[in-house]
């Protein structure tokens, strides 16, 4: 767990530094701080166009952006004799923890909610696994309960 909390810990400094460096403000006028975005995910209603709303928009782009950076780094021709660059997939698979972790931070998890829900969600993906889960059988939200 401790790392974990590192981990958001570095990932909220550096977002903080990229919003100071980059005079990036809030729709208040303000400078945005990941502190800031995680207290509006956590009151109010969020609203499509809100300052987390467009955050959570950016960070998802820049994260399916780090995927798509992936996938290129990984030769899918099985006939091809061009081995994997291992480190290069190592490096995308890590720039998509940043984004991950700055979407995490910008919807108000921290790496205690984050653990809660992961164990939560984890139990309910063990059930459907035991119990023969597949889309035909899905009723409803099995995982509302996760929140």
């Amino acid at each position: 767990m401790d790392m974990l909390v590192e981990l958001f810990a570095h990932q909220a400094s550096l977002n903080d530094a990229i919003f100071a460096k980059r005079s990036l403000m809030g729709q208040d006028g303000q400078i945005l701080s990941t502190s800031r975005l995680a207290s509006l995910a956590s009151g109010a209603p969020v609203r499509p166009g809100s300052d987390t709303a467009v955050w959570l928009a950016n960070y998802l782009a820049a994260l399916q952006d780090e995927a798509r950076e992936l996938g290129e780094e990984i030769p899918w021709k099985w006939w091809s004799k061009q081995d994997l660059d291992l480190d290069a997939i190592r490096v995308e698979i890590v720039d998509m923890l940043h984004f991950w972790l700055s979407l995490a931070l910008t919807a108000g998890l921290d790496a205690e909610s984050t653990m809660r829900l992961y164990k939560l969600k984890n139990e309910v993906n063990l059930r459907r696994q035991e119990d023969g889960y597949d889309a035909s059988s899905k009723q409803s939200r099995d995982d509302l309960h996760v929140r």
